[in-house]
């Protein structure tokens, strides 16, 4: 290896890389010397020619952690699916909240705070808060829209004989 004289990196790891295969004997087996020419592996990956869509990624991954491994090592089962995410639907949010027409504004602002304190995006896992945004979205708006309608006692407005 030459020093002292200036040189361009790709050149420096092309020096590296043949006295490598020189020490080591293993330019017979890989083949010609590989060239480390950034530039054109930029042009390469520009060019189109690869293609490597999410399927292809997925498919090359699921065939990697099957394929034995040379150590001997169990492969690795692929993760499980993630639970099932909490419904967004309006309707099983107020059953869940458990709203009816009878309940007085101070009880619709405890079934608010239960409910955040067990759904609010702060309080559940990463993975899980886009979904927890919404729901909270959800109950407010259907606890804001109860305590719009008017509240009508227990026994008010009925006949009397």
């Amino acid at each position: 290896m030459a020093t002292g004289a200036r040189r361009d990196f790709a050149a420096f790891l092309d020096e590296l890389l043949s006295e490598d295969t020189e020490d080591t004997g293993a330019a017979d087996v890989a083949g010609p010397p590989r060239s480390l020419d950034y530039l054109s592996v930029a042009d390469e990956l520009h060019s189109g020619r690869i293609n490597f869509t999410d399927k292809r990624a997925e498919a090359e991954y699921r065939a990697h952690q099957a394929a034995p491994r040379p150590d001997g090592a169990r492969p690795q089962k692929p993760p499980k699916p993630a639970a099932k995410l909490p419904s967004t639907d309006p309707e099983k949010i107020a059953e869940e909240l458990g709203l009816s027409a009878g309940f007085a504004p101070k009880n619709l602002d405890r079934l608010r705070r239960d409910f955040a304190f067990l759904n609010h995006p702060d309080r559940v896992p990463a993975h899980l808060r886009a979904n927890a945004m919404i729901r909270m979205q959800v109950a407010n708006m259907l606890i804001d829209e109860a305590k719009r309608k008017p509240f009508k006692k227990p026994g008010a407005g009925k006949a009397r004989a």
